[in-house]
């Protein structure tokens, strides 16, 4: 491999045309300046310049490495400077999370991105399981999870809770198990989980979402609550999601003797390094969260 610093030595005295004034530009020694040169000739086993005094003349092979050499190293310098060009609010931020979650910080990371039009917000909602791989598989910068990964290769820290929220159609006053029993449940892909974190620590007669006729399910968080406003059953959901509920007059939230929270996990992986902009998503995040 030929010697960059070298090279870089080379091209410059070819540009400059004078043994003093490189040293200068250079900030190193006329001598330097000379044993950078021999050292690329005897490195390369050809002779670069023809002396004549102090001054000099480069031979074919001289003229076709300043040829060659002066883009490489223009490319080079580019090269650095993006490297070294990582800004706070610029680039693609790329993350998942739950949907409960993702629309409390979504609207948010979006006005976070109209005051810096150069932060692009790549945000996907998906359960626990999706979010993981998508990790291992490099696609996203960092991820929000209600578990902690059993991955080696993934790191977990928690980064917030979040309350748990009994939701009943609004004409419901007291949730009594009997009146749940008469609801019946709506479902979704967290449901059982949910159901069995708040209503286990609240309910002694419960043992399973199963308790409960099962009146309808959803997939899509902003539609969960849709058949509870209408009347149809009853469901348990993070706070954030039933906050986002278009129809706050159809629904009412209980709060119930014995408070539960979810755990919210900040997911990256081991050997990514993050970029600045993702350490700002990240500080954004924990102050709204």
């Amino acid at each position: 491999m030929i010697n960059t610093t070298w090279l870089r030595t080379f091209c410059t005295l070819v540009e400059v045309g004078h043994f003093t004034r490189t040293a200068e530009r250079l900030h190193m020694t006329q001598s330097g300046v000379s044993q950078h040169i021999s050292k690329l000739e005897s490195q390369l086993d050809i002779a670069l310049l023809i002396r004549q005094g102090k001054q000099f003349s480069l031979t074919h092979a001289g003229k076709t490495l300043y040829k060659e050499a002066s883009g490489i190293l223009l490319k080079l310098s580019n090269l650095e400077q993006q490297l070294s060009h990582d800004s706070a609010f610029e680039g693609k931020a790329r993350l998942m999370s739950p949907g409960s979650v993702g629309l409390k910080l979504y609207p948010k990371l979006l006005s976070l991105q109209q005051q810096h039009p150069k932060l692009i917000i790549d945000y996907r909602f998906a359960p626990n399981p999706d979010i993981e791989q998508a990790l291992v598989n490099h696609e996203i910068d960092i991820g929000f999870m209600t578990t902690i990964s059993a991955s080696e290769t993934i790191s977990c820290q928690v980064i917030a809770t979040e309350a748990l929220m009994l939701v009943t159609p609004a004409s419901v006053e007291t949730p009594s198990w009997e009146t749940l029993i008469q609801l019946g449940f709506i479902d979704h892909p967290d449901g059982a989980h949910h159901a069995s974190m708040l209503l286990s620590a609240n309910y002694p007669n419960f043992q399973h979402s199963n308790d409960f006729e099962q009146k309808g399910f959803s997939n899509q968080i902003a539609l969960i609550l849709e058949p509870v406003g209408r009347g149809l059953g009853f469901t348990v959901l993070p706070a954030h999601a039933v906050a986002a509920y278009q129809k706050p007059q159809l629904i009412k939230s209980h709060y119930l003797p014995t408070p539960v929270s979810e755990t919210l996990y900040l997911a990256t992986k081991h050997d990514h390094v993050l970029p600045n902009r993702m350490q700002t998503v990240i500080d954004e995040v924990k102050r709204w969260l």
